[in-house]
């Protein structure tokens, strides 16, 4: 599920940040000047420096500015007269290569040391390239690429690596585990290319090391060849988002030692006072063991390829019923999945994209206890790749736009101010075979962060709330009308299920209760959950629908009526309206629920979130604990009865 705000008017989202000024900021050596991306000329500094003293050098005190000791400037001079700058610059830096890093003066060395380089690279670096921030960090990035080739190369030949092995690994790196894409047999190491060197730039750049940005690039597949399950050319956007979620995953995993003292909400009515919650006697997993994402990110299996797994065997306490399921984003900080485990009675999570079941990528992990025996997706089947889902947009679609699936539908679209730019951009290369690959390679990263699609010669757009409706699995005009506005539409689709992929799930329960079932239905969205249990045919004799948004109840009602739906539905605002009497006086009405099915909210867990991502100690993301209490509630009710 997505958290993001509806931006409908505004594509100004800072996806840089302050450490990028930061760096364009700084002086260079033996440069007057330098030329930065936008164009803009900084001049270099050639006043005299205060810390100068009484010395009436220009050049001493050029050299003093850039962060060197009066006394050793003055003596590279002496060494090496006043008429070749490069000679004196390469003395200074030999000196201070022979320095500590905490020792060092040279802010342009040390800028590069506090990035996690070795003094002796940044200089070797610094020799070899041109005077610009870009070509230093190319030197860098080059060396760093060649070095973990040699190694990769000396500790991995003649090695199969399968999805399910872990990543080749740096000692200490944070990033382990946070690959969600393909390990490839026998893949070769190759020489960077410009489009890598660039990337590793950019990421350089933003405040990321040079090591997180490759390892972010190694495990995104910037280079992999099997465009069908993988972007050709990962954008800056995903490498960034990678990269947050693996630096997030610290700060999420210090919390887990809070998770068991968080307090709980007592039932009014005494029930199961003296049980002590069995989770307290868990044994927490190591914090250095993630889970591993599967890749391809089929789970147990899809219909393209059903019997991955054919059996499995749950623990006795998560048998149903009831049965659950539970739905959040697969790239989550870490050792959030294994606490979602861990609290869902130790089932093991199923990865899958929705890739394989629509024309949208959708990466989700699902908890359940229901049989994976059996299973079957919907008919008709929908769209599989883009052309199919947007037939009218293929007229448009140049070769160069190599997509064939759209990425993670968002709660957010582009502006037209950005579309327009777009416009103008290509329009400036009309009369060539095809745009400059700078001017590709800036629509392609748009594209792929807005889901942009062509509507016209040198026109794209983002995708209408209709048509993210059908990419999602939801009848035509499920969201429109009755007051909702395109941004609450949009909102609503970008927080909701797939409801193909959650079919092939739930499709187990038809022969399961052919009569119907009862359903308690938390943080119900807009009824993905409803909607996709309507197309298997499976009758919902009662629905407790749970959800804070007064719009999306309203969507679910409507659809509830407008389908003739001949059970009842309750809704209720708030998950935490359902204590132990209301759960306990509905069991008894009902008879109990055969399904309990949700996913809490995604907003301190998403990748796109670099402000408040705080794992399930976040503000909206804690209702997981919420999901679980009811849950657990529920299960022990029924057992009782």
């Amino acid at each position: 599920m997505d958290e993001n705000a509806s931006g409908g008017d505004s594509d100004d989202i800072d996806w840089n940040t302050d450490d990028e000024l930061e760096i364009a900021s700084y002086g260079l050596p033996s440069c007057s000047s330098m030329t930065v991306n936008d164009g803009e000329t900084i001049a270099g500094s050639t006043e005299a420096s205060s810390s100068a003293g009484s010395s009436s050098s220009k050049m001493i005190d050029h050299f003093v500015g850039m962060g060197f000791s009066e006394e050793v400037v003055a003596k590279a001079i002496q060494e090496n007269g006043e008429q070749n700058t490069d000679l004196i610059l390469e003395a200074l830096l030999k000196h201070s290569a022979s320095s500590s890093a905490s020792s060092s003066k040279s802010k342009l060395i040390d800028h590069f040391v506090g990035m996690g380089f070795s003094v002796d690279m940044v200089a070797k670096a610094i020799q070899e390239n041109d005077c610009t921030v870009n070509a230093v960090l190319v030197g860098l990035a080059i060396h760093v690429h060649d070095k973990a080739g040699a190694l990769g190369q000396s500790s991995q030949a003649e090695q199969h690596i399968n999805s399910d092995q872990n990543s080749p690994e740096l000692d200490g790196s944070f990033l382990d585990g946070f690959s969600d894409t393909d390990s490839f047999e026998g893949e070769e190491i190759t020489n960077p290319d410009p489009d890598k060197e660039e990337k590793l730039v950019s990421l350089a750049s933003m405040g990321y090391s040079v090591q997180e940005a490759s390892i972010a690039m190694e495990r995104c597949g910037v280079h992999s060849k099997y465009c069908d399950s993988l972007w050709p050319n990962t954008s800056i956007a995903e490498l960034t988002d990678f990269i947050c979620a693996a630096q997030m995953a610290k700060a999420a995993d210090a919390l887990l030692a809070e998770i068991e003292d968080k307090p709980r909400p007592k039932p009014s009515n005494g029930y199961h006072k003296h049980k002590k919650r069995r989770m307290l006697d868990y044994e927490k997993p190591p914090i250095d063991e993630p889970i591993r994402l599967p890749n391809p990110m089929i789970g147990f299996g899809v219909p393209s390829n059903p019997d991955v797994i054919v059996h499995r065997s749950l623990p006795e306490a998560a048998a149903g019923p009831p049965y659950f399921y539970y739905e959040n984003v697969a790239l989550a900080p870490k050792g959030v999945w294994d606490t979602i485990s861990r609290f869902l009675y130790d089932v093991e999570p199923e990865f899958v994209d929705s890739k394989y079941f629509c024309a949208a990528a959708r990466k989700r992990g699902y908890v359940h206890n229901l049989p994976i025996e059996n299973r079957h997706h919907l008919v008709p089947l929908p769209p599989q790749n883009i052309y199919e889902a947007l037939p009218l947009s293929r007229k448009w679609w140049p070769s160069w736009d190599t997509r064939s699936h759209l990425n993670c539908l968002q709660t957010c679209i582009a502006s037209a101010k950005l579309t327009e730019r777009i416009r103008k951009a290509l329009e400036e290369c009309d009369g060539e075979p095809e745009p400059p690959h700078h001017v590709q390679k800036f629509v392609m990263d748009e594209c792929r962060k807005w889901n942009l699609v062509w509507v016209g010669r040198n026109k794209l757009a983002p995708l209408e709330p209709d048509e993210v409706e059908m990419l999602l699995g939801f009848p035509k005009n499920h969201t429109r009308g009755g007051g909702i506005s395109r941004t609450d539409r949009y909102k609503s689709l970008g927080n909701s299920f797939q409801v193909d992929t959650v079919a092939y799930h739930l499709s187990v329960l038809k022969e399961m209760y052919p009569d119907g079932i009862n359903v308690l239905s938390l943080f119900s969205g807009i009824g993905g959950a409803e909607v996709a249990l309507h197309r298997l045919g499976v009758r919902m004799k009662n629905v407790v629908s749970v959800d804070i948004s007064e719009v999306n109840r309203n969507i679910v009602r409507s659809w509830w009526e407008q389908t003739n739906q001949k059970g009842t539905l309750i809704d209720f605002a708030d998950v935490q309206q359902l204590d132990a009497n209301r759960i306990e006086q509905m069991i008894n009405a009902f008879g109990g629920f055969d399904l309990v099915i949700g996913g809490s909210p995604c907003n301190n867990l998403a990748g796109s979130n670099r402000h408040s991502r705080d794992g399930l100690e976040g503000k909206e993301s804690s209702l997981f604990y919420d999901y679980f209490r009811i849950l657990d509630l529920v299960k022990n009710m029924m057992q009782r009865n």
